[in-house]
């Protein structure tokens, strides 16, 4: 029974694509490829455009597409007069890139490629992927070092891409506990962990959708997201974006999340009789989730969304209509019986003040209204993030940056194994998880082009783990013991060489301390230490 309703799962998704596939409105010139979002340096240049009022830019949903940059860069050179001499350098360093988007062939100023081939009807682009960093400190040091290869390709309407990856992590600097940004990875014993993302899209004017297995961002943050942080393993799902008119976008996604919970009723023991082994099988979970962007001024998006983590029922159709609220969904479908795990959120982003960006979100797991303000009963699971950046003010090239985070004891969690927001238990909400709060400044500078220097301060503190002790879920207050602090303040200076090639160095000195210490932060940095990064890439 249970393959049954898989299989017509299958089928419900193949006609939900072929519906978009066959739509003769969709046979326009569009192309999507997503652009990773560990390529900081463009991200960054994008937001500092729009936070300058060059450019509109609805930043609450990435990665975006290379052709969304693209376009964001074309616009951007019909203003070269506007843009100061280093964005101008770094705006045709982009283009070498970017017009690939553009032009008609491969006869232009282009960056370096492994391989590029560009005609009237197809693309192709493929390039190694390096990269090492060497961090020390009074504690020891810690060798991280990755290769692979990135490709992508237009035929059409279609688009293809596939990045593969191979990380050496001896020291496992990546774990599913540890409370940092560092991207997530499931390690083979070793230290060594490999990963691929990809997909394949089709597109037309004001929209595309496609299966694809990526990192993604929602939530405004220059520290971290605290709706989906990216910090997951890559997930596989099925992904719609729509921008239809100038003042309102849609996003959605299907995503087959990984529990990493054991299904013992699946799972089996298979081989010969001299080679018994027990086959085990993870219990299915997936998760959908939605974001309309409403945009009633320029330049100011307000976000609004919701999303819900499912198991046992196989892949039901109503959570692959993209515009439901799926917490109605679950009270018929899970009538009676314990429900799923559902979430809704709310960012507004505004750019109406030049050179000033001001960003608010509101993550809420669980509210209850008849106990909001009774301390004994609430349970209010919540998360917040406030913050702003200005950007070129009062100095050229200057950028200054405040966050503060605050989650609420059991924002982000849930007693049930297979309904935890969670993918190969990485959290997918923000990386300090619940119980949480955070304090981030930065000052950056950009003096030249390709030169970026950033001094920050980081103060971040965790309370008991309520989850781990199994405490009564009603009435917990927040932080009523500090189990874990973070007092960092970092020195970190990157330089792009030339397109996707970077060298960078950072001195780091930290103070990480509690009753959690082992069980939040690497070894490397427990204590007081001053650490030293030196660390060079080509492509991600």
């Amino acid at each position: 029974m249970h393959d049954l309703i898989n299989m017509r799962s299958v089928y419900l998704i193949i006609s939900f694509l072929i519906v978009f596939l066959l739509n003769p409105g969709s046979r326009l010139p569009a192309q999507t490829v997503y652009y990773h979002i560990q390529n900081e340096a463009l991200y960054d240049y994008l937001d500092e455009c729009a936070n300058v009022g060059l450019i509109e830019l609805n930043s609450v949903v990435k990665p975006y597409s290379r052709m969304f940059i693209a376009g964001k860069l074309a616009s951007l050179d019909t203003l070269r007069v506007e843009l100061n001499k280093r964005q101008q350098k770094e705006l045709d360093l982009y283009l070498k890139d970017f017009n690939k988007e553009r032009m008609p062939d491969k006869h232009f100023d282009r960056r370096f490629d492994i391989f590029y081939y560009k005609d009237s009807l197809f693309t192709f682009s493929a390039n190694l992927i390096l990269g090492a960093e060497y961090h020390t400190n009074e504690n020891g040091s810690a060798p991280f070092w990755w290769n692979g290869v990135d490709i992508f390709s237009y035929v059409g309407n279609l688009g293809i891409y596939v990045s593969l990856r191979d990380h050496h992590d001896q020291e496992f600097l990546v774990q599913e506990r540890y409370l940092t940004r560092r991207r997530g990875g499931n390690h083979k014993g070793d230290g060594d962990f490999e990963e691929i993302r990809g997909g394949i899209t089709w597109s037309w004017k004001w929209g595309n959708v496609g299966i694809i297995m990526d990192h993604n961002v929602w939530g405004s943050g220059y520290n971290g997201s605290n709706i989906q942080s990216g910090r997951t393993p890559s997930v596989a799902r099925i992904n719609l974006q729509m921008k239809p008119v100038r003042w309102f976008e849609f996003n959605y996604y299907h995503g087959w999340l990984v529990s990493e919970v054991v299904d013992t009723n699946r799972s089996y023991y298979t081989g010969g009789q001299s080679l018994w082994a027990y086959r085990e099988v993870y219990h299915h979970k997936y998760m959908a989730a939605n974001m309309f962007t409403f945009t009633p001024l320029r330049k100011l998006n307000i976000s609004v969304g919701n999303s819900i983590v499912y198991a046992d029922i196989g892949v039901h159709p109503a959570y692959l209509i993209p515009i439901f609220f799926f917490k109605a969904v679950d009270h018929t479908v899970n009538s009676d019986i314990g429900n799923m795990n559902s979430q809704m959120y709310l960012d507004v982003s505004s750019r109406n003040i030049k050179n000033l960006h001001l960003y608010g979100t509101w993550f809420v797991d669980e509210v209850n209204i008849s106990n909001m303000f009774d301390p004994e009963s609430q349970s209010n699971y919540f998360s917040w993030k406030l913050g702003g950046r200005l950007s070129n003010f009062p100095l050229q090239n200057l950028d200054i940056t405040g966050e503060w985070t605050r989650s609420n004891p059991l924002a982000f969690r849930h007693p049930v194994t297979t309904l935890t927001f969670e993918s190969n238990q990485y959290n997918l909400g923000h990386y300090m998880t619940d119980n949480a709060r955070e304090y981030f400044f930065a000052l950056g500078y950009r003096p030249v082009r390709g030169l970026h220097l950033m001094l920050s301060y980081l103060f971040a503190q965790k309370g008991p783990d309520h989850t781990d002790l199994g405490t009564f879920r009603l009435g917990i207050p927040f932080l009523e013991s500090i189990e874990w602090e973070n007092k960092t303040f970092r020195f970190r200076a990157r330089y792009q060489i030339i397109n996707d090639a970077y060298f960078y160095g950072e001195y780091r000195y930290s103070d990480i301390s509690g009753n959690e210490l082992e069980k939040y932060t690497h070894p490397l940095w427990h204590g007081k230490t001053n650490s030293f990064t030196i660390g060079a890439n080509f492509g991600f």
